[in-house]
């Protein structure tokens, strides 16, 4: 069956976006994660990938036009498809309320269309705050059935494959209904929520929305009331919804009331924190956000958490449900891992010059340089003098890049984020410092933003201060080779003939054969082992 494809929301404030260039044309074929377009949204260009397989049968936007989020962008479906009511319905809602029911019903009951609306009433859809984003959770509300919402407000927060994103509304008006509740997951384009003016009856619409979870089942006619008490809720039942948990009451330690937010609640679940030993800043002492984010627990805590306290010969285990940030992780390196053909070099640098250049530079007030510092500006100037390297693989092309832009991996408690040094190679090192410290720090409290993670050319990952001296890393796609830097070890070496001590790291690339050969990597290497073997050469 035939897949309407909308115009996305790449990013959380866009509300248009302009076709830069299509990467397919009527009659390809198109497999899953193709990147069918460049999107040009508010904030850059981005790619946008397909999410569906099939032919291109349709185009709705030629390169240079411009639509708003929800248009529609391009159908894929089965060659010689008709799809003539599709491209004269235009919507994605349209579409889906046609799969259960007959074209006339169908069209009657489409929540888009303006006859089933009420006037000022909208309809708000899960947004797809990210370019890999298919389903979002609600972390938390910030309003509540009945609140008024003033365009700008934030209405929630939305965890995504990424990060957790703060939602904003871009209209104005009374928050008449909540379609998913905290912790609750769906995929992009689900009802999210209804704003219109106060009192207004949106039951109908609620429970005719097609995508939204609670009346997915019942599509036809009067079923879905008595099927989808959800749906129900702003006309039936408002007080409970109004009573959305903003602060959940519990008793601390002293036998007081302790007021916690949904999503510290939920942080501190997944953490293992005692609610009860967090000092709250928030307004009555009400525990927030950054209030479990900045806990530091005790060990006893710790030790419960991890289950030591378990009695022997006991079987136990804990269950934690894959967030978003981890499944999209899994599923990027799976077709990373088997899609790209990888292959890997091993080399080790000497890294005495390195260490006395460190010192030196350090000397200075005011300065910080690290290792890891040193390693991403050489292998910033290093790929400007092999490109070949710092390429990017797509099925019908392959893209030499002449700006430098590497994404350099930082561990957070979800998985892995990886941030982006924008023109590496045109920055100095205490900037390169700069921007890799602040990165990480907005990573561990998911304050990167979308465009501080994309269009990275090149990846590093450093896992040397954990004292690992060597390992492997899966490319990061579409990314053609991903660096993975060990720890620097001080052992006995041979130097001029002579066994001294000195100290080397272990590095390895690993590269996808598609785009760089063998050779190719090596005098890649080659050409870094002489920058960071003598990194005053890389400020000459």
């Amino acid at each position: 069956m035939a897949e309407v494809i909308n115009m996305p929301r790449l990013s959380d404030t866009m509300e248009e976006g302009t076709v830069a260039s299509w990467l397919k044309k009527v009659g390809d074929k198109v497999e899953e994660g193709d990147i069918l377009a460049e999107i040009e949204t508010d904030k850059a260009t981005m790619e946008f990938e397909s999410f569906n397989e099939g032919t291109l049968l349709h185009i709705g936007l030629q390169e240079g036009e411009t639509a708003k989020v929800d248009s529609l962008l391009a159908i894929i479906g089965e060659e010689g498809e008709d799809i003539s009511a599709l491209i004269s319905g235009g919507s994605a809602s349209a579409v889906a309320e046609e799969a259960p029911a007959e074209a006339p019903v169908a069209e009657a009951s489409a929540p888009a269309a303006s006859a089933e609306v009420p006037e000022g009433v909208i309809v708000v859809t899960m947004p797809r705050l990210s370019d890999t984003m298919e389903e979002g959770t609600v972390a938390t509300w910030l309003k509540k059935v009945g609140d008024e919402v003033e365009e700008g407000d934030i209405l929630a927060e939305i965890e995504t494959d990424k990060a957790t994103m703060e939602f904003e509304s871009f209209q104005s008006g009374n928050l008449l209904y909540i379609g998913l509740e905290e912790g609750e997951s769906a995929k992009v384009d689900s009802l999210l929520a209804i704003i219109g003016p106060a009192g207004t009856d949106v039951s109908a619409v609620a429970s005719g929305f097609g995508s939204a979870p609670a009346a997915a089942a019942p599509a036809k006619t009067e079923e879905p009331k008595a099927a989808a008490p959800k749906a129900e809720a702003p006309k039936a039942a408002p007080a409970p919804k109004a009573a959305a948990p903003v602060a959940t009451p519990k008793v601390s330690s002293d036998g007081g009331r302790l007021f916690v937010s949904p999503l510290a609640k939920k942080m501190a679940e997944e953490k293992g924190f005692n609610i009860a030993d967090i000092p709250g800043s928030g307004e009555n002492g009400r525990i927030v956000k950054r209030d479990v984010e900045n806990f530091t627990p005790k060990a006893a805590a710790l030790a419960a958490a991890a289950g030591v306290s378990t009695p022997a010969s006991e079987e136990s285990f804990v269950e934690i449900k894959n967030s978003n940030m981890r499944k999209a992780i899994a599923k990027n390196l799976a077709k990373s891992k088997f899609t790209a053909p990888h292959y890997y070099l091993n080399v080790e640098f000497d890294m005495d010059n390195a260490i006395a250049f460190r010192k030196e530079v350090n000397a200075i007030p005011d300065t910080k340089v690290s290792f890891n510092d040193i390693v991403v500006k050489a292998c910033a100037m290093a790929l400007k003098l092999h490109p070949q390297v710092n390429s990017q693989w797509f099925d019908d092309r392959m893209k030499l890049n002449n700006h430098v832009h590497i994404g350099v991996a930082v561990a957070v408690e979800d998985g892995l984020l990886v941030p982006v040094v924008k023109f590496a190679d045109q920055r100095k090192l205490t900037q390169i410092g700069a921007a890799v410290k602040e990165y990480a720090i907005k990573a561990k409290t998911k304050k990167l933003s979308l465009e501080e993670m994309e269009g990275s050319t090149f990846t590093i990952s450093n896992l040397g201060m954990f004292g690992i001296d060597t390992f492997t890393s899966i490319i990061n796609q579409p990314n053609s080779a991903i660096l993975s830097v060990g720890a620097i070890v001080q052992k006995p070496v041979v130097k001029d003939g002579e066994i001294v001590v000195g100290n080397t790291m272990k590095l390895c690339l690993a590269a996808d054969h598609r785009t760089i050969d063998g050779a190719t990597g090596a005098q890649f290497l080659q050409t870094l082992k002489g920058f960071i073997e003598n990194p005053i050469s890389m400020l000459l």
